[in-house]
């Protein structure tokens, strides 16, 4: 396994474990599963792990750890790192499409020479991965949408994207759970609440969940 991944300094107090550099649900399972046993292991010292598509990043104590002790621990863990898919249910997200809650979703028809109704379909039928959360608190990377689809983001990205919306930048879809500015398509707007802070845990969706879109019309 050690030679699965490799470790490198990421500033004084971090270490970043680089599986590959290409997305793939096999390597996202790798660095999930890693982040687990870390988790499970208690290692004094290590303060948090932040999973990313196929990498992973520890920071620690430096204090209690230096990166040669800490690489060692990890290599240690590596053995035993097997990919583990989960077998969950995927989770169902309703989702308007187009309108003034997908006010991108007739470019994005337009751009790969559809109708806004095939994009729908294309859209709603696959089942994502979720890969991370990054750029806001809870918001959702997602692979597996059909390149059938694939758009490049905006020129400028938007001021304020509202919460809920659901977007799609180059091969990638989204969701993003506050409102922020943004530069995804934005194709539709679920009604559910993907982040909420009076909530354990404050987010719906956490790395490696899976995904439906399920289409729906708003009520008058």
């Amino acid at each position: 396994m050690r030679k699965q991944f490799k470790c490198v300094p990421y500033g004084d107090s971090a270490v970043l474990v680089e599986f590959t550099n290409k997305i793939d649900p096999k390597v996202n399972a790798m660095v999930h599963s890693l982040s687990a046993l870390i988790s499970n292991e208690k290692i004094e010292g290590i303060v948090e792990t932040i999973p990313a598509y196929s990498s992973l990043t520890v920071l620690y104590d430096p204090k209690l750890l230096d990166f040669p002790a800490i690489v060692e621990r990890l290599n240690e863990l590596g053995d035993k790192c097997k990919e583990r898919e989960k077998f969950s249910s995927p989770i169902k997200i309703p989702i308007i499409y187009g309108g003034k809650y997908g006010p991108d979703l007739q470019f994005v028809a337009n751009y790969n020479r559809l109708s806004a109704e095939e994009v729908i379909k294309i859209h709603s039928s696959a089942e994502y991965l979720v890969y991370m959360i990054g750029f806001t608190p809870g918001f959702a990377y997602l692979g597996g949408m059909s390149k059938k689809i694939a758009t490049p983001r905006l020129e400028s990205p938007r001021k304020k994207v509202p919460a809920g919306s659901v977007g799609i930048g180059g091969d990638q879809t989204g969701i993003y759970p506050i409102e922020s500015p943004g530069g995804w398509r934005i194709i539709g707007r679920t009604p559910l609440k993907l982040f909420d802070v009076e909530k354990d845990p404050p987010v719906l969706l956490k790395p490696g969940d899976k995904v439906r879109f399920i289409p729906i019309i708003e009520d008058k």
